[in-house]
């Protein structure tokens, strides 16, 4: 990492359901990476692109109903992997299933997922990640295709080729976490994950038996139309990145491609779907 970054570190009070709902506002501006600590959350941006009115939209600093502070620290990019190696701790899915950065021990756990996370979004710190990371268990995946969209650091995509997927690509937006997924990828020995950079998914086939998105709702909305053109009848898409109250507007437009709510997931105000075509 080449240049100079700047961490601002958010502390909210009381605590659930605002930082949630700060992380949401905050993902519209150009922050780079966010993680959830003990002490509060924490938002990552190049130095570059900060500006004094850069959280004058995020109406929540604001609110009368939560207290929130911050402070901005610059972090010199020799100081970047002292900074996740202290702060990101290995995250447990079930009893199974690990998550953890390569200078942590191993765990001795079935499922062993090293992610090395940079700026990418998808440690499992934060609850839509450990829930989709849930659904991935739970389903057979063996010798199944598999699209993980808007893939972060590609650890989806890695469980998924951990429990015998045959084929997984994985997309975001960013070419960053394109990067990230391919050496995370590389590092968990899984060879059967193929991640490009794309916004939307193109495809109009049949192509995936599983569909995995933890996005927003927005970019949801606007997308669930091409996965369910890229859904194999019978297959499953999995959907996170909103809240409770999000549900019926995804429920109705999923149902205009014939996918049927079968199952529902809910942590710390966020939720996450499983749907059937």
């Amino acid at each position: 990492m080449a240049e100079d970054y700047l961490e601002y570190r958010f502390t909210v009070y009381p605590k659930s359901p605002w930082e949630d709902i700060l992380l949401s506002q905050l993902q519209q501006l150009p922050f780079d990476s966010f993680l959830t600590t003990e002490e509060g959350l924490n938002a990552y941006l190049p130095k570059k692109q900060d500006k004094e009115s850069l959280l004058d939209s995020v109406v929540l600093l604001n609110h009368e109903s939560v207290q929130i502070e911050f402070t901005v620290t610059e972090i010199p990019p020799e100081n970047w992997n002292a900074k996740w190696e202290s702060e990101f701790q290995p995250i447990f899915v079930g009893s199974d299933c690990v998550i953890r950065a390569d200078f942590h021990e191993s765990q001795g756990k079935t499922y062993e997922l090293i992610i090395n996370p940079k700026m990418s979004f998808g440690t499992g710190h934060h609850p839509t990640t450990h829930m989709m990371m849930e659904f991935v268990l739970e389903e057979t995946l063996s010798d199944k295709t598999v699209l993980d969209m808007g893939c972060g650091t590609g650890v989806l995509g890695i469980l998924a080729s951990k429990k015998g997927t045959r084929a997984i690509d994985a997309m975001d937006s960013d070419a960053w976490c394109v990067e990230n997924t391919i050496e995370n990828a590389k590092t968990n020995g899984c060879k059967n994950i193929r991640s490009s950079q794309a916004a939307i998914l193109e495809s109009t086939r049949a192509t995936y038996d599983a569909i995995f998105a933890n996005i927003n709702r927005n970019v949801l909305l606007e997308q669930i139309p091409s996965y369910g053109q890229a859904l194999k009848v019978g297959g499953s898409l999995f959907l996170s990145g909103f809240y409770k109250n999000d549900i019926n507007f995804l429920q109705q437009s999923c149902q205009k491609e014939n996918l049927t709510l079968i199952s529902t997931k809910e942590k710390e105000q966020w939720c996450a779907l499983k749907f059937i075509k």
